[in-house]
């Protein structure tokens, strides 16, 4: 079995989980048709009290479902879209992948991986405890973001739960994920 989208959630306003989808219809340019953070400048309410003129990096939101067993041996249950992700996947490691990776989802979407998402406190409303869950130091004592990466559809298309996920690395050097 290869990497799929195990669950497609969107939300048309804003929340900080996203309710579950039979599709969503990804956009090229903007995001997730009809949810709150599409868009072609930033919506994401505190990068919009920031600057609202600048690029949204931050149009599709991307979570690997293998964090939800993680979070479950650690006594927090967690499902699909309520960490706020738009695309849950399986079988690809999100996290390892260099910036500007395209992940062809489905039959006709593209998405480019623009970075890493930075958890906020709102997921300590949801879940007491789970930021330090999704956040922490590596052996090094590097900080280590869990919460998945964000993308902009660089093609649009339908995207419905067990669609296939095909990864594409953008030539080297390759340059690692840092928060968007």
């Amino acid at each position: 079995m290869g990497a799929m989208v195990t669950a497609v959630s969107s939300n048309g306003v804003y929340s900080f989980t996203k309710p579950n989808r039979d599709s969503v219809t990804l956009l090229a340019g903007l995001g997730v048709e009809g949810d709150v953070h599409a868009g072609v400048t930033v919506r994401h309410r505190s990068r919009v009290a920031q600057d609202p003129t600048r690029p949204n990096l931050r149009q599709v939101h991307l979570l690997h479902e293998e964090l939800f067993d993680e979070l479950a041996g650690e006594g927090f249950t967690v499902a699909p879209g309520q960490l706020g992700e738009n695309l849950t996947t399986r079988g690809v490691d999100l996290l390892a992948l260099p910036a500007g990776t395209l992940l062809r989802v489905g039959a006709e979407a593209v998405v480019e991986v623009t970075g890493l998402r930075n958890p906020c406190l709102q997921i300590d409303a949801f879940r007491p405890g789970l930021l330090k869950r999704v956040v922490g130091r590596d052996a090094a004592g590097h900080l280590v973001r869990k919460a998945g990466v964000m993308s902009v559809v660089r093609a649009g298309g339908l995207v419905r739960p067990g669609d296939p996920v095909e990864v594409e690395l953008p030539p080297g050097p390759h340059r690692p994920l840092e928060r968007v």
